[in-house]
């Protein structure tokens, strides 16, 4: 039995936060749209966005290695690091302005300061990882990083690594306290609640069967109500696809030209979570190892101090792993699902050409819980294995697409928007920085899909996000002003790190 509703202003596909910051960006912009939200689980946050789905680094480029590469001449390239760095600062400002605006009470609820590090070890990482301070310190946005291979000023900043280690090689890291735990889960669950306080209608347990365009050029979005077993037939003049590794199946039903030549390669993952409070409190940083020859970039081994229902947690990992589903509650049929017509031999060329990848996600898969205890044990030689414990974390769909530089079944590490020449429907594909960088990505969005409405909406957003359409790297008097002013509204300030 299918039933038709009236065509409403916009429709959200995913209750998670890529979902959560456009609907909240809407209200504030176009308060009386009328949005509804479709979610196939029984509430907000369940998946991508989970606190134990490894959402939780504010991702900043403060300690991620991957974000910095040694070019042939042996100079290190920051640009990417800059630019995720000046995405997440757009993020702090939307926080900080809905904390003013008392849309969000508490932001101790999903945000806390972390000190963030590197950590390298071997001569030759070393002389990399000095040089990347050298380079990050000459940027504004890198201010109060400090540099250390003096073991003993390790011993103090990181006592449960440096604790028990034998081996004489050289050891370095860095170490800036800027850095944030961002809980996504619980912010998330925040905007939704907002959300349906300004009158969103959220419907969960409604999964989406079909996405098609109308002859009157409206999106029609069949969705399941699961629990009624009842199938309902919506309208809405723009769609916006936020569904995880669930993005790409619903695209790919729209038809629409742009949703062509793309594949998707799912990646799950493990992480390792400690359970002995006395081992949890000798650890107050996220520290970045360097990933593994193969490893995809989610897969930089980290030791994570995080803060998950308000409670102090230690996690290690992640450790790869291979499932066909493109979501945790996927099917097996996922990825063999996605292979179309259309996108077969971007699929298969990507195949060939990631085969380290391949052979390197056989190999974590195949790992005893032993031999991940000993990977943990590189960070913590004293670790025993009775004070951890296994947990799966989400998993991930990295895209494939045919690129110019990188020719036929690219492999695109990051996050991409796909959205109709026209700018009724879009998508969000991909992973990680994902979360952190949701205001910037969501901004892309409104800037893709509705051009029209822009000029009107700016000074609002000028509002909300202070330095929109500006470069915080260029103006480090703006950025210094907005980074202290973010960090007492959001209680990330020096005096709360002292006793955090």
């Amino acid at each position: 039995m299918s039933s038709v509703q009236k065509a409403t202003d916009v429709i959200l596909i995913g209750a998670g936060i890529m979902s959560a910051t456009l609907g909240t960006l809407l209200k504030e912009l176009a308060p009386e749209w009328e949005i509804k939200v479709f979610e196939k689980l029984g509430s907000a946050g369940e998946e991508s966005s989970n606190e134990w789905n490894n959402a939780g680094t504010g991702h900043s480029a403060l300690c991620e290695l991957n974000y910095t590469t040694e070019r042939p001449d042996g100079s290190i390239d920051i640009s990417k690091a800059i630019k995720i760095n000046e995405q997440f600062q757009l993020s702090r400002q939307f926080w900080s302005y809905l904390v003013n605006s008392d849309i969000i009470r508490n932001p101790q609820d999903f945000i806390r300061p972390i000190p963030h590090m590197s950590l390298v070890q071997g001569e030759k990482d070393v002389a990399f990882l000095r040089k990347r301070f050298e380079a990050l310190s000459n940027s504004p946005l890198f201010q109060g990083m400090e540099f250390s291979d003096d073991p003993d000023r390790l011993k103090e900043w990181i006592p449960l690594i440096m604790e028990g280690r034998t081996s004489d090689e050289p050891i370095a890291a860095t170490k800036i306290d800027s850095g944030t735990d961002v809980n996504f889960g619980a912010l998330t669950r925040i905007l939704f609640d907002h959300l349906k306080r300004q009158g969103v209608e959220v419907n969960y347990r409604h999964s989406v069967k079909n996405i098609k365009r109308t002859d009157d050029g409206l999106w029609e979005v069949k969705v399941l109500d699961i629990d009624g077993s009842t199938t309902e037939s919506h309208a809405a003049k723009f769609v916006f696809i936020g569904a995880g590794g669930g993005s790409l199946p619903l695209l790919q039903k729209t038809g629409i030209p742009e949703s062509k030549h793309i594949g998707g390669f799912p990646v799950s993952g493990l992480f390792l979570v400690c359970k002995n409070p006395e081992v949890i409190g000798q650890h107050h940083a996220k520290v970045y190892g360097k990933a593994k020859v193969g490893a995809p970039p989610m897969s930089v081994p980290h030791l994570d101090t995080r803060y998950i229902d308000n409670k102090k947690s230690l996690l290690f990992g992640p450790f790869a792993g291979f499932s066909p589903k493109f979501l945790k509650t996927g099917s097996n049929f996922d990825l063999i699902g996605s292979v179309k017509p259309n996108n077969v031999f971007t699929m298969l060329a990507a195949g060939v050409k990631e085969m380290a990848l391949t052979k390197y996600l056989v190999q974590q898969v195949m790992l005893s819980n032993e031999k991940r205890i000993e990977e943990l044990r590189e960070f913590i030689p004293t670790a025993k294995s009775e004070d951890w414990d296994m947990v799966v974390a989400g998993q991930r769909v990295q895209v494939i697409k045919d690129t110019e530089d990188g020719g036929k079944g690219t492999l695109q590490f990051g996050t991409e928007v796909v959205s109709a020449a026209d700018g009724s429907i879009a998508a969000l594909l991909g992973a990680s920085p994902g979360a952190s960088t949701a205001v910037h990505v969501m901004l892309e969005v409104l800037e893709k899909c509705f051009p029209q409405q822009m000029k009107g909406w700016k000074p609002k957003i000028e509002e909300m996000i202070p330095s929109y359409g500006l470069s915080l790297k260029d103006n480090p008097e703006l950025f210094e002003e907005i980074h202290a002013s973010t960090a007492e509204t959001l209680g990330l300030s020096e005096k709360e790190l002292a006793y955090s």
